[in-house]
């Protein structure tokens, strides 16, 4: 086993995999001043995360929920079900949406009526959906403060980042970048069990999981310029989106409007402009100058970064279809909450169709981030 082990560790620390021919990785070693990226660095991130869940917690409890207040979201209490352990184990285990037919043979099974049944399971059903205050504390704390390096010149220009590579020592604002950019996702796969059960879950943990991975590798092959400049683009719109999903849940309207549309113009600059043809650029095209022969990374790397183009193109389109109606129709504050902001607004409904003993009709599944 430990021969095993061994072997595995030789073939994934490969140098022909991650670092130029004719360089070792005994040349990445730290010396006269100059600090590499090393892969033990990343230990730390696991328990940055918990600091991080900690500090959720501080600005889920006395900075969301006042502000939330402010704004006029109130915590609704949801109304428990009688206690009932056949209903409980069926809804658990079988289904949360029985047919007329089940409903009969559970009412005659606990001895109750058919109305008080579906009652029941309207109830227990409503007892999993978020709140409104709930979804405003998520979206509060999805806030995340990215270190802004515009002082590096390979911020304005893209050959910058591969001069000098692999020798590129690493700067103190690159590894709080990455420390805090990992643990975030670290976080958030670890609160995926008690944060709002969405449609895409396993997207979101994928995502998440893709997302540690990548930054993990890029970190260890020393990818740390290119990297930062990925995250930063992706960073930038994050920030308005989760704006308009607080305004969204505080019925302010106009201000999701706004903060919508500049939300659009982020993503379109960013994920549509800047990616393809200033990182893509960067790391399909520029290296050719610098090194006459590809690292097997280069197409691990590219390969996910074409991916997650083609998903910006994806997720363009949508927010297209909505400017298409504000635009010409008029209508952004129905659009908005109709298509990007769909899976909040859906629940809403679906909770008050819950309450009138019908059946929503959803419209558009939730596109994640």
């Amino acid at each position: 086993m430990a021969y095993v082990l061994k072997t595995l560790n030789s073939w994934f620390w490969w140098e022909s995999l991650w670092i130029p021919a004719n360089c070792t990785w005994a040349d990445l070693e730290d010396h006269n001043g100059i600090v590499f990226p090393k892969p033990y660095h990343l230990y730390a991130t696991i328990p940055y995360a918990f600091v991080m869940l900690m500090v959720r917690f501080v600005i889920e409890r006395y900075i969301a929920i006042p502000l939330a207040k402010a704004l006029g979201i109130k915590n609704v209490t949801r109304v428990k079900p009688q206690p009932n352990a056949v209903l409980e184990n069926y809804f658990r285990k079988c289904t949360k949406r029985p047919s007329q037919s089940e409903i009969q043979g559970l009412a005659k099974k606990c001895n109750w009526t058919v109305h008080l049944v579906e009652k029941w399971f309207r109830r227990r059903r409503n007892l999993e959906l978020p709140t409104m205050l709930r979804k405003f504390q998520e979206a509060c704390c999805s806030f995340f403060v990215w270190f802004c390096i515009p002082q590096k010149p390979w911020f304005y220009d893209i050959w910058q980042v591969w001069v000098g590579y692999p020798f590129q020592s690493l700067l103190s604002s690159q590894y709080w970048y990455y420390m805090a950019e990992i643990s975030f996702y670290w976080s958030l796969l670890f609160t995926l069990g008690t944060d709002t059960k969405r449609k895409d879950f396993m997207a979101h943990v994928i995502h998440h999981l893709a997302a540690i991975v990548l930054m993990a590798c890029s970190w260890c092959g020393n990818y740390v310029r290119i990297g930062t400049l990925v995250m930063i683009v992706h960073d930038t719109a994050d920030f308005w989106l989760e704006s308009a999903k607080m305004f969204n849940y505080a019925h302010w309207e106009k201000t999701c409007n706004v903060l919508f549309i500049i939300f659009s113009v982020v993503f379109f600059i960013t994920r549509i402009i800047l990616f393809p043809f200033w990182i893509l650029r960067g790391t399909l095209y520029l290296p050719s100058y610098y090194s006459s022969t590809m690292v097997i990374a280069y197409f691990i790397f590219n390969g996910p970064l074409l991916i997650l183009q083609g998903l910006h193109l994806y997720w363009g389109y949508f927010v297209l279809k909505i400017l298409n109606k504000f635009l010409f129709f008029g209508k952004c504050g129905t659009c908005v909450r109709n298509y990007y902001l769909a899976y909040e607004n859906e629940q809403v409904n679906h909770l008050k169709n819950e309450r009138k003993g019908e059946e929503s009709n959803l419209s558009m599944p939730y596109q994640g981030k």
